[in-house]
C-alpha cells in the first residue's frame, strides 16, 4: 500500500458520534478551458486563473464543498483533487490556503472524467477510516454556484440517495434553451425534495430541440456534479467499461507518493486506459439498465459552468448599458458587451454584443453569440504549434515568475522575479549561454564550483555547459534580466541536478520554447 492510501485517523468525538455515512469530496481539476482563451491556456487553465474575482474557481469550489455537512451526521474527509501531472505545482499552490491537507492524485496523461473518478474512488476507499465505503461528491473545479445554502441542501438529498446505492446527478431546471449543455430527461418523482428518476442522458442538442426540451418541463441541464458510493461507481465502471476499470486499478496499485503526499499514478498502466467522460461511460446507460438506479436531484442555486465568455458576462455585475469591464476598460456608446484588460487600455466605442479580451501576447475580439467558436481558434493554434495556446507570456513558477520580453533567432530576453527564499533548479544547458543583470534585490548565484552574491546593477555570465542556480536570499523580491544566446533555445536543452519543488528532468510543467528555470 502506498502512503497516500493510509487510512485517515479520526478524532475520538467524531468516531463516537452517530454518523449517517462518510463523505468524500472529489474535485476534478484536469480541464483546459479552451473556450476561455486567451485568459485560459493549456498550462494555466480556467480553474487556476482569477476569472471572476480575487480567487480562482478551484479555490471557490474547494471552499464551497469543505465542511458542508453537520459533523454529527457525516464524517467529511479532506478534499481529494485529481489533476494532470503538469498542473501539480500551481494546483498545490492554490490549495495552500483553502485546503492545505487536501490530497492530490496526479494523472500522467489526460483520459477524461471517467478514469479520473475511477482512480479517485480507489483512493477514497483506500483512505477511508475503518475500511468504510465513502459517498463521493464529484464536481468539476471550474464551475460557479452562487447559492451556498441551496447547494448544500441539494447535496444533502443527493448523499441520502447515494448512501442507499443510487448513482445521483444534480440537475439544473433550465432557464432558457441552452445548446451548450447536456440534458437529463427526468422520470418519476422520488420523495419530497423534487428528486426524480433518471430516464436518460441527452448530449448537447441543437437550438430547436433545446427549445422543445425546455418547453416540455421534463429535461434538466446536466450540471456535471455527481454523488455516488465509491463501491457503486467501481461496480458500474467494471460492468460498462472493464478495460478502463482494469487499467485504473493497475495504475493505482503501482502508484507512488512523493514527499508532498501527492499520488503519482503509474504512467505505463494509465497510458493503456481508454479515454471517456462520466456521461458516456456510465450515466447514459442509466434508465435502461435495472442493475444501477439513477436519480437526479434539482439544483436551484445560481449554477453556471462558466464555459465561455458569454457565461462570464452573464454572471458578472453590469453597468446601466449591460456592459462588463475588467481592468483598464472604457465603454462609449456601447451595450451588452464584455471587455477584459490584462494591462493595456481597452476602449470600446459604438459596439453591441461584443467580447474583447486583452492579454500581453494575444487579443480576442468575438461576437458574444459566437464565443463557443473560440475553441476552434485554440485548435488551430495547437496545430501550428503556437505558444499562445500553451502558456501566457508571463508564466508563474513556484519560485516566482518570468516574463518573456523579446525573442529572436539566436536570443531570448526574460524578466525574472524570484520571491524571497525562492530557488531555481540547479541545472545546465548544452546549447545556450545566459547573461544575468540584477535590477532589484540581491541574488545568490551558483556557477560551477563558485557561489557569490550580486547586488543591483551587477551582472554575471553563465557559459554553456556550466552548472548554475539562481536564488533569492533576501526579504524583498529579486528581479533580474536574463539574456539567453545560442543556436538552440528549446526547453529540452536542460539537465537538472536538484530542485526543491520536486520537478524532474523532462516533466511537462516546462514547455518547449519557454523558461528552463
Amino acid at each position: 500500500m502506498n502512503d497516500f492510501a493510509s487510512p485517515v485517523m479520526l478524532p475520538a468525538h467524531v468516531r463516537q458520534a452517530q454518523v449517517c455515512c462518510t463523505v468524500q469530496s472529489v474535485i476534478l481539476a484536469g480541464g483546459s478551458g479552451t473556450r476561455l482563451w486567451p485568459l485560459s491556456r493549456e498550462h494555466s487553465p480556467k480553474q487556476l486563473v482569477d476569472l471572476l474575482g480575487d480567487r480562482s474557481l478551484l479555490e471557490a469550489t474547494v471552499q464551497r464543498v469543505s465542511h458542508v455537512f453537520d459533523a454529527r451526521r457525516f464524517v467529511q474527509l479532506e478534499p481529494l483533487v485529481v489533476c494532470r501531472e503538469d498542473l501539480r505545482l500551481p494546483t498545490a499552490e492554490r490549495l495552500l490556503d483553502c485546503a492545505p491537507h487536501a490530497r492530490i492524485v496526479l494523472e500522467p496523461a489526460s483520459r477524461n472524467t471517467a478514469p479520473a473518478l475511477t482512480v479517485a474512488a480507489l483512493a477514497a476507499r483506500a483512505a477511508a477510516p475503518d475500511g468504510d465505503d465513502p459517498v463521493l461528491m464529484v464536481m468539476p473545479a471550474d464551475h460557479l454556484i452562487a447559492g451556498q445554502a441551496a447547494f448544500a441542501a441539494a447535496l444533502g438529498y443527493a448523499v441520502e440517495h447515494a448512501a442507499s446505492g443510487a448513482i445521483v446527478a444534480l440537475g439544473v431546471p433550465p432557464q432558457h434553451a441552452e445548446t451548450g449543455y447536456g440534458y437529463i430527461r427526468t422520470g418519476a418523482l422520488l420523495g419530497e425534495a423534487g428528486s426524480r428518476a433518471i430516464e436518460r442522458f441527452v448530449e448537447k442538442p441543437g437550438s430547436e430541440l433545446a427549445e422543445h426540451y425546455v418547453a416540455s418541463g421534463e429535461y434538466w441541464w446536466n450540471s456535471g456534479i455527481f454523488v455516488v458510493r465509491a463501491s457503486v461507481w467501481l461496480a458500474a465502471i467494471a460492468h460498462y467499461q472493464p478495460a478502463m476499470a482494469s487499467a485504473c486499478a493497475d495504475a493505482f496499485a503501482r502508484a507512488a507518493s512523493d514527499s508532498s503526499g501527492a499520488l503519482h499514478l503509474d504512467a505505463a498502466a494509465f497510458a493503456g486506459c481508454p479515454s471517456d467522460s462520466i456521461d458516456y461511460a456510465v450515466m447514459e446507460h442509466l434508465g435502461s439498465d435495472p442493475r444501477f438506479a439513477g436519480v437526479v436531484v434539482p439544483l436551484v442555486a445560481g449554477w453556471s459552468d462558466v464555459g465561455a465568455w458569454d457565461a462570464v458576462w452573464q454572471v458578472s455585475d453590469k453597468d446601466g448599458d449591460g456592459n462588463v469591464a475588467r481592468g483598464r476598460v472604457m465603454f462609449e456608446g456601447s451595450t451588452d458587451s464584455f471587455a477584459h484588460s490584462g494591462g493595456r487600455l481597452v476602449a470600446c466605442v459604438g459596439v453591441t454584443g461584443l467580447v474583447v479580451v486583452e492579454t500581453a501576447d494575444a487579443v480576442l475580439v468575438a461576437a458574444k453569440d459566437r464565443v463557443q467558436d473560440v475553441k476552434a481558434i485554440v485548435g488551430r493554434l495547437k496545430a501550428e504549434h503556437g505558444a499562445e495556446a500553451q502558456e501566457h507570456r508571463k508564466v508563474q513558477r513556484p519560485w516566482g515568475y518570468y516574463d518573456s520580453i523579446d525573442r529572436g533567432e539566436r536570443f531570448q530576453v526574460k524578466r525574472i522575479v524570484v520571491k524571497p527564499g525562492g530557488r531555481l533548479s540547479l541545472q545546465m544547458h548544452h546549447h545556450r549561454a545566459e547573461h544575468w543583470v540584477v535590477v532589484r534585490g540581491t541574488a545568490r548565484v551558483t556557477r560551477g564550483a563558485e557561489s557569490f552574491l550580486l547586488s543591483e546593477n551587477e551582472s554575471t555570465y553563465i557559459p554553456l555547459g556550466v552548472t548554475h542556480r539562481l536564488e533569492n536570499p533576501g526579504k524583498t523580491p529579486l528581479e533580474i534580466i536574463e539574456v539567453q544566446s545560442g543556436g538552440y533555445l528549446g526547453e529540452d536543452d536542460i539537465v537538472r541536478f536538484d530542485d526543491q519543488y520536486g520537478r524532474m528532468q523532462g516533466t511537462a510543467d516546462e514547455c518547449p520554447g519557454t523558461s528552463s528555470q
